[in-house]
Formats: C-alpha cells, structure tokens, sequence
C-alpha cells in the first residue's frame, strides 16, 4: 500500500521517508534554492533605491515624516487611504530607521528604508509557501522561487514601492494557520490581512466557508470575536483622533476621483472600454436602465460570483480547497468589479502556488503571473514619466491579456469546483469535519 502524506507533511511508511516529515533536497535543489535566493536578493538590491513611480513614493514618504512628527494617533489627520496596519509599520519605520524622514527627493536610502517591509514580506510569503511544500522538496523549492522571482513580485515591491504583500503575507499566514487547525491564531493573521488594505476584503469569503465547515458555528464565531477584537486593538490608537471616520472619508473620495470602468486593469471592463473609448476612461456612474449604474452591475456579478466560490469552498474544505478558494475570490473580485487597478489581482498568483503540484494550479498560475506581470509593466513602466513602455497597455495586447486574465478566473473556478483529487485526502489535511450546522434531511 502506497504512503500517504499526513500531519505536517509526514509520509507513513510505504514511501522510504522518516515518519518524522522531514524532506532533504537534493544537491541540485540546494544549488537551484541559492541560485534562486541570489538572484531575488539581486533584483532587490538593485531596484530598492531606485525611484520607482514618483508620485506614490513621494506621497507615501510624506505621510510618514506627518507620522512621525504628530504621533500615531493622528496619522488619519492626513488623507491616508490605508486601515490601520499601514500607519503602524510607518511609524515603526520612522522610529527604529530615522534616515527614512529625510526629505531629500529620490535619495537612495530613503527609498530602500521605505520599500524594506514590503520586501521583507515577499521573503516571508517565499517562506511560508516552501514551508507548505516541503513533503514535495522540488515542487517546495520551485514554489519558493516562483514568489521571489516571477516579476510582479519584485517589481510591486522593490521598485514600485506599493504595499501588496503587506496584506498577502498575513493572509498566507492564515491559510497555514487554519489548514492545521489554529483558528484562533488563524483568526489574527486575517484581521491583520483585513486591515492592511481593502484588497483583502474578497479573501473573508472562503475564510468564512472554511472556518464554518472546519471549526463549525461556534468556533467560527470565537474566530470572528477574535478577528474584531485584533481589529478594535489596531484601531485603538487612532480613535481618539476620529481615525476610522476619516479614514472611510479618505477612501470614498478617493472611489470617487477613480470611478472609471478600469484603471488600466486587464479585465472585461478593460475589453468595454477600449472597445468604447479606445485610450480614455469611462466612468462606471453611467446608468445604464433607471438608477442602475455600470459600477452596480460589476457588484452584482461579483456577488453572484463570491457566493459560488464560498459555496465551493464549503464542499471542499481542504488546504487546497482553500488555496483555490483565495486564488478564485481575488480573481473574481479583479475581473467583476469596475475601479479595478493593474495590481489588485496579486494576491490570486500567490495562492495557486499554495496548490500545486496540481497540473491545473501550475498551468492557471503560469498564465495568470505571466499576464498580471506583463500587465503591471504595461500600465506603469519603469520611467513612468519619461518616454514610457514598451508594452502598450491598450490595444491588441491589453485586449489579449484582458482574455487571458478572464480565461484564468475560468480554469480557478474549475479547479475549485471540482472533486478532490484522490480519496479527498490532502496534504496538511489533519483535522476532521465538524458536524453539520443542521441534521441532514432524510429521504421520504
């Protein structure tokens, strides 16, 4: 009889591993893993002092010298249109590396300085995901690579200066945490995800269908209390100060001076409005039958859409079940929603990575990090200001990779939908189903 792989990646005999779950790599995975970590730390090097789009960077430095010269508590003083997590690492930025409250414009250690947490995070999420792989020691070390290599990684993070895998990181986090039955913890890391940004939002969703299968209703109301109980404790400081009022007022002006169909987002509504407009924006306010707007039919697909992937994850409340639950609620809300920016799919290509070896997890995954890449550079080059890309964001190509994008969203949810491989098994699958919230109805 064939092993099978159990608690923690340990492999019961059968397979001539230790019991123990211990793995060794190869001599040549170790030499691809250095390779690999070289190269990543590379890139970083290379691009962290480097002025990467100008006006977030300088936008962002001046929120944090506001923060630390009037305190945390007012850091919402300012039109921050980040939840509490952000202003938190801003301020121990500004405490523990001072030279980043320089305001010389485009200085190189200022920007490293500023840029280092959104890296350090790239190299937590590597960590994590080779950490879930590891009873597959070459799949773990291509996994681990895949993160720290694939270009929408490097170039969110280290040249761009943008804050996604802040709120990706306590999510995977999460992932781990719930997979191996720690609800509680689990329950942290999501409100840490949560209040890191909005994008994080889709991701509650197959949490909740997880949570309610695995941990069943009381253990997912105890995960709830400690999820808001993390969230009341961030906001804390900023209380005093009006912060989560002017943080929504923030927010909602800043929907409204971007309430286009796509903001350079590879997606349907990217499709419509080339399809319309050719090079300009379309706002998503036009009714389209009485008070329905465009912006409320992207909401009402995405609903639709969100209700599927929480049902799905219900039937299949795996670990990777849920890899494709977080994958499919990311890429659901990028390509149903209008108002959509070039990177708020990013989450989708880390999870995938959470499912492989599967074949349809390697392929959508491929796919999706090669346009989501390519769709970054399109949309904002390196010299955003100067002649510009090489990659047209619009035309064939943005149509093509909108498509691709769309038929990516299609292979997740198949993935998702679908029976689990095997005898439903799964690794790091340890903990039983909980009983159903209601007696099943027995046949007349």
């Amino acid at each position: 009889m064939n092993g099978q792989v159990g608690a923690g990646g340990s492999v019961t005999k059968g397979t001539g591993r230790a019991a123990t779950g211990r793995t060794r790599l190869a001599r040549r995975d170790w030499l691809a893993l250095a390779a690999g970590l070289v190269a990543a730390v590379a890139i970083r090097v290379i691009l962290l002092p480097q002025p990467g789009l100008a006006g977030d960077d300088d936008g962002f430095l001046r929120w944090v010298r506001f923060i630390s010269n009037a305190g945390l508590a007012h850091s919402y003083d300012q039109p921050i249109s980040f939840p509490a997590v952000v202003p938190w690492i801003w301020w121990i930025l500004g405490s523990v590396a001072p030279g980043v409250l320089n305001p010389t414009p485009n200085d190189p250690v200022v920007l490293s300085l500023f840029k280092l947490p959104a890296v350090a995070a790239d190299f937590g999420m590597a960590a994590i995901v080779g950490w879930s792989l590891r009873a597959r020691p070459g799949w773990a070390v291509a996994g681990t690579l895949a993160v720290l290599l694939v270009p929408m990684t490097w170039y969110t993070s280290a040249w761009w200066g943008q804050l996604e895998s802040l709120y990706v990181l306590p999510m995977v986090a999460a992932w781990l945490l719930a997979t191996r039955g720690r609800f509680g913890w689990a329950a942290v890391a999501i409100a840490i995800g949560l209040m890191a940004k909005p994008q994080a939002l889709p991701l509650a969703i197959p949490f909740a269908a997880f949570y309610l299968r695995r941990a069943g209703l009381a253990g997912s109301i105890r995960g709830a209390l400690i999820a808001a109980v993390t969230i009341v404790l961030l906001w804390s400081p900023f209380l005093a100060a009006d912060g989560p009022s002017r943080y929504l007022t923030a927010v909602g002006r800043y929907a409204e001076s971007f309430s286009f169909l796509s903001l350079r987002a590879w997606n349907p509504w990217w499709m419509l409005q080339e399809l319309v407009a050719g090079d300009q924006f379309v706002s998503d306010a036009a009714a389209i039958a009485g008070p329905v707007t465009i912006r409320w039919v992207g909401i009402a697909i995405t609903a639709l859409l969100e209700a599927a992937v929480f049902l799905w994850v219900w039937r299949r409340p795996t670990s990777s079940g849920l890899a494709w639950g977080l994958a499919a609620a990311s890429l659901v809300a990028f390509v149903a929603l209008t108002t959509m920016h070039e990177r708020y799919d990013y989450a989708a290509a880390i999870f995938l990575i959470l499912a492989w070896p599967d074949r349809l997890a390697v392929g959508s995954w491929i796919l999706l990090a090669t346009a989501i890449s390519l769709n970054l550079l399109a949309a904002v080059p390196p010299g955003y200001y100067g002649p510009g890309s090489v990659i047209p964001v619009g035309g064939p190509l943005g149509l093509a990779g909108s498509l691709a994008i769309t038929i990516g969203l299609g292979a997740v949810l198949v993935g998702l939908a679908r029976a689990e491989p095997g005898d439903g098994g799964d690794p790091g699958d340890v903990l039983p189903l909980r009983p159903p919230l209601s007696p099943p109805v027995e046949a007349a």
